[in-house]
């Protein structure tokens, strides 16, 4: 099954191993525009055999970025450089999109480098002022300032903006990053939203800013164009967002034009994880079996029949191969070679195929 296509509204992608958004912190420019980099770190994987990308968290306003060399699509001229992406991947065979992105307070951290410092990056040192539902900061970085009633209002369009340049660079798909402590988890986590308004308190208040969100890059995106929506099923802390949050949300989600959750956990507050392989996949399961919408799996998943029995058993719909993918841009092929499918090597690389039996 690794190796079945899979139609979700009009995409058909060749397999289902695919990658998830993995910050890269590479645009040194700081113009949030894909360099170099990033054309030879996807489409490496769109010639290895992956069926989908999802490039990585991408700021929909500059200080929506997690660091200063993150991707955005805030701005037109940022178009292009996607395009570029885009057109090498579509060339190898491989799907690919792009997550939306807010950081809120967890933002302006320092870009992960080898030697670099860890943290809030200082706004007189080229970071910039970070935001969240309330004050209240992340532990170990920077207090953010409190969104104003009006400007949560107006982050939904620029989320729907951001996703216009995406259809125009020629992405197959756009994922909201609902998940890991970012903007949108921030509002809908009881633990992090205290808000009084229309955007707090209950359920419906907490994940107001997501729906609405959704719905308006419905609005504007087309719609044979499929919508991902990544969110972290449990924060592991009591008193926390948990599973049957998840499965309420992703239904209504649904029912707004989202085509798919990947599933994801933890980020917003500190907690303890019980880290182990395919450690998130039960609540894959979870929320494809009880919302009835379509998963992807992802964490600590690095065997090929461990993939293929998270499939066969229903778990999910498609795995999500992260930091293995980080140090094998091959995977698929020796995934394909150990489960007897077809080399989904392309081009030149295909004369690295592993000889079946």
């Amino acid at each position: 099954m690794l190796f079945d296509p899979i139609t979700i509204r009009g995409l058909t992608v060749r397999n289902r191993v695919w990658m998830p958004p993995m910050c890269q912190y590479t645009v040194v420019a700081r113009d949030g525009i894909p360099a170099d980099w990033h054309l030879v770190h996807y489409g490496a994987r769109a010639a290895g055999g992956f069926g989908l990308m999802v490039m990585e968290a991408t700021g929909v306003r500059p200080e929506g970025r997690i660091s200063v060399q993150d991707l955005g699509l805030w701005d037109d001229a940022q178009i292009d450089g996607f395009a570029r992406v885009a057109r090498f991947s579509h060339e190898y065979g491989a799907a690919i999109g792009v997550q939306l992105a807010h950081a809120g307070r967890k933002g302006s951290t320092w870009p992960e480098q080898p030697g670099a410092p860890s943290g809030s990056q200082p706004v007189d040192q080229g970071g910039y002022a970070t935001v969240g539902p309330t004050g209240d900061p992340f532990p170990g970085l920077a207090a953010p300032r409190a969104l104003t009633f009006a400007e949560v209002q107006a982050l939904p369009g620029a989320f729907a903006d951001a996703a216009r340049r995406a259809d125009a660079a020629g992405l197959d798909f756009v994922e909201v990053h609902a998940a890991h402590g970012y903007l949108l988890h921030q509002f809908y986590s009881p633990l992090s939203n205290t808000r009084d308004d229309q955007y707090g308190g209950d359920f419906d208040g907490r994940t107001r800013l997501v729906r609405e969100v959704v719905q308006a890059i419905r609005g504007v995106w087309p719609e044979s164009k499929p919508v991902f929506v990544r969110l972290s099923a449990t924060e592991w802390t009591e008193g926390g967002w948990g599973p049957d949050d998840t499965v309420r949300l992703a239904v209504a989600l649904k029912g707004l034009g989202a085509d798919l959750i990947d599933v994801s956990t933890g980020g917003n507050v500190q907690a303890s994880i019980p880290l182990g392989p395919g450690y998130q996949v039960e609540f894959a399961r979870k929320v494809r079996t009880e919302a009835g919408i379509p998963t992807t799996a992802v964490g600590l998943i690095t065997e090929p029949s461990q993939a293929e029995q998270i499939l066969r058993s229903g778990q999910a719909d498609a795995v999500m191969i992260g930091r293995t993918a980080l140090r094998d841009p091959g995977w698929p092929e020796r995934a394909a070679a150990a489960l007897g499918a077809p080399t989904p090597l392309a081009g030149p690389y295909r004369r690295g195929a592993i000889p079946r039996r």
